[in-house]
């Protein structure tokens, strides 16, 4: 399937980076995920290929402080994807091999140089405890 030059360099990025990002589309189905965010999600991108956003925020369980599930619309790319704005929580979350740890996830919307909502950007990482 061709993607928008704006999700592929957005791609492109990703695989350069050594932090863990996941790309959507514009209704939340998860693009991509690169090799970083593979060791947190406990499971290869290869191998769980693309998921829709009903599928990715729920099997990957996030949960508050209490250890509670968070509702999706609770997540920032989730928001991010209904608003077209970034968005920034620290969660604790559940890999697909049942370990838990604390995240901060940053999202942001793509926005084509035309003006058009084209997805969404998570970056998410380990917070330190400072």
């Amino acid at each position: 399937m061709p993607y928008p030059i704006e999700i592929i360099l957005n791609r492109q990025l990703a695989d350069c980076l050594a932090i863990p990002v996941f790309i959507t589309d514009t209704t939340g189905n998860l693009l991509f995920y690169n090799e970083p965010a593979e060791e947190i999600l406990g499971e290869r991108y290869e191998d769980t290929g693309e998921m829709p956003v009903e599928k990715w925020s729920t099997i990957f369980k996030s949960k508050d402080e209490s250890g509670q599930l968070l509702d999706p619309e609770e997540l920032p790319l989730v928001k991010t994807l209904n608003n077209q704005l970034p968005y920034f929580k620290t969660f604790w979350i559940e890999s697909l091999r049942g370990k838990s740890e604390k995240i901060s996830v940053s999202s942001y919307p793509i926005i084509g140089r035309t003006g058009v909502f084209m997805g969404a950007v998570a970056i998410f990482w380990r917070p330190s405890d400072e």
